[in-house]
């Protein structure tokens, strides 16, 4: 199975794994996420919240920031200082 194809999957179910109901939050899927990085807009940082055996049987997004959990993780040290930084958030795991 492709990057292409976990992702998907994954970004089309990240709110039901991964913070479903989350304010602010909002399912995009891969051809949103390539437009994302393509733009002009400032870069879009991609978030892996999946567990180290779910990153070895799929594989990662190529350029990926591995967060340490999906849920507690340490914010100040794991995602952008910046408080305008566009971020997405890659979760296809059942947790």
């Amino acid at each position: 199975m492709s990057w292409r194809h976990v992702a998907v999957a994954a970004l089309v179910a990240a709110l039901a794994g991964c913070g479903a109901g989350e304010e602010g939050f909002r399912v995009i899927h891969v051809d949103d996420l390539a437009a994302m990085q393509a733009s002009a807009q400032p870069a879009v940082t991609v978030l892996d919240a999946n567990r180290d055996d779910f990153r070895e049987r799929e594989g990662i997004i190529p350029g990926a920031v591995l967060l340490s959990s999906y849920a507690r993780y340490d914010v100040a040290k794991e995602l952008p200082t910046a408080k305008d930084a566009r971020l997405v958030f890659y979760c296809a795991d059942s947790h």
